[in-house]
């Protein structure tokens, strides 16, 4: 069975009761939390968290049948402002340490712009925004390390961490299990990539499928000027079939968010997801 879950905030930040029922009415059985953007009434804010806050956050959503797979927590670990970098680095940290009142073992995050450092390094902007990213992780994979839980890295294709060598990288680079993979191939997909999708996407199970802990499902695809707009679940250029045959194969049970739709297309693409599931062969 598809584990199919959504980004909470795709229905709006609402009151906590409000937004566990009509993720429940949706159909979804899990989901991506990034508390403040969800959540209108409660203050999560730096040092406002508490097991007990979790719990009572948890318990809503489990009333509803909904379990949170994972807290999403979008720092940017490479902000050039090294205070802004630091209550990034701190608020994931705070995170980490509650995930597991929350009824979940992951916190996400993305990596910050690839040319985060062009203007004041333009020679080696990539090696200094490798350097700073891989100290930020080593300190979160600390913490996390502490605390038992996963950190989710998601790849995206103009991001600092944009490859699946450079996921591999970082994973050999930083001496933990803490650091795991959220795998969105919409986000991570270059143009040279669409010439053969299938090879773009056998390779990344092939080589990052065993530290892939959740997965994002939209679609997309490639304007004239290079730009890449995100589309509804198969309104796009995405392999879905490929795509879920190689999940059925290597990560059966994973969690799946969809994400990139505005609430009026969800039941459209939940549907389409559940169908192509329901049709492939692993």
């Amino acid at each position: 069975m598809m584990k199919q879950g959504v980004l909470a905030h795709i229905y709006g930040q609402l009151p906590l009761t409000e937004l566990a029922a009509k993720v429940s009415e949706g159909g979804f059985t899990s989901v991506q939390l990034a508390l403040a953007k969800a959540i209108s009434d409660i203050d999560t804010s730096n040092g406002r968290l508490s097991p007990g806050l979790a719990n009572h956050i948890a318990e809503q959503f489990d009333r509803q049948g909904v379990r949170i797979a994972v807290l999403g927590c979008y720092i940017d670990p490479v902000h050039p402002d090294l205070s802004e970098r630091r209550h990034g680095i701190e608020r994931f940290k705070e995170h980490l340490r509650y995930a597991r009142d929350f009824g979940c073992s992951m916190v996400a995050t993305e990596t910050g712009g690839y040319t985060t450092y062009q203007a004041s390094e333009p020679e080696r902007y990539a090696e200094v925004g490798w350097r700073v990213l891989q100290e930020t992780m080593s300190e979160l994979a600390e913490e996390a390390d502490k605390w038992g839980v996963h950190m989710a890295i998601e790849p995206v294709a103009d991001h600092t961490l944009h490859s699946t060598e450079l996921m591999t990288q970082l994973i050999e680079d930083i001496p933990t299990t803490a650091i795991g993979m959220l795998f969105d191939p919409c986000n991570m997909m270059k143009i040279e990539h669409l010439e053969n999708q299938e090879a773009f996407l056998r390779d990344t199970f092939e080589q990052l499928a065993d530290r892939m802990l959740l997965i994002h499902a939209k679609d997309f695809d490639f304007a004239p000027d290079g730009s890449k707009p995100y589309r509804t679940a198969g309104t796009g250029i995405l392999d879905y079939p490929l795509f879920f045959r190689l999940l059925k194969q290597y990560k059966p049970h994973i969690d799946i968010s969809l994400e990139g739709v505005p609430l009026e297309d969800l039941p459209q693409a939940s549907l389409y997801m559940r169908q192509i599931w329901q049709n492939v062969q692993s």
